[in-house]
C-alpha cells in the first residue's frame, strides 16, 4: 500500500468520478455503506460491471471492502470524503459548452 496526499489524492479522486457510474457509486455509499448487489440493481448496471468499478474505486483508495458474513459490504474508506462530495455537488458552475460536454469529457 502506498499512502498519498494533496495532488496525488485529488488527481485519483478525478480520475474515479471522471466515470459517471463510480460518480453514482460513491454517492450512493456517501448516503450508507451498501452491498454491490443492491448498488448494481440501484443504478441500472450489471453485477459484473459494478465489481469492476468497485475494485477499481478500492484502488483508489475511495472505498473499503467491510466483510459481513458471507456478503462484502463496501462503505467509504473515510467519513470526510462523505462530506467532500456533498460539498463538492453543491457547486454550481458556470461552464463553455464548447470546451467540455454534459458528461464531462473534454472536447478540446
Amino acid at each position: 500500500m502506498e499512502t498519498l496526499t494533496h495532488a496525488p489524492v485529488l488527481a485519483r479522486f478525478g480520475y474515479a468520478v471522471s466515470d459517471p457510474t463510480r460518480a453514482q457509486v460513491l454517492l450512493a455509499l456517501t448516503e450508507a455503506p451498501s452491498y454491490p448487489s443492491d448498488l448494481a440493481d440501484s443504478i441500472g448496471v450489471s453485477r459484473q460491471r459494478m465489481s469492476n468499478h468497485l475494485t477499481c474505486l478500492r484502488g483508489c483508495g475511495l472505498v473499503i471492502a467491510v466483510p459481513d458474513g458471507r456478503r462484502t459490504r463496501y462503505e467509504l474508506a473515510d467519513a470526510r470524503l462523505g462530506h467532500a462530495i456533498k460539498n463538492l455537488i453543491g457547486v454550481v458552475l458556470a461552464v463553455d459548452p464548447n470546451c467540455c460536454a454534459p458528461d464531462g469529457t473534454c472536447l478540446v
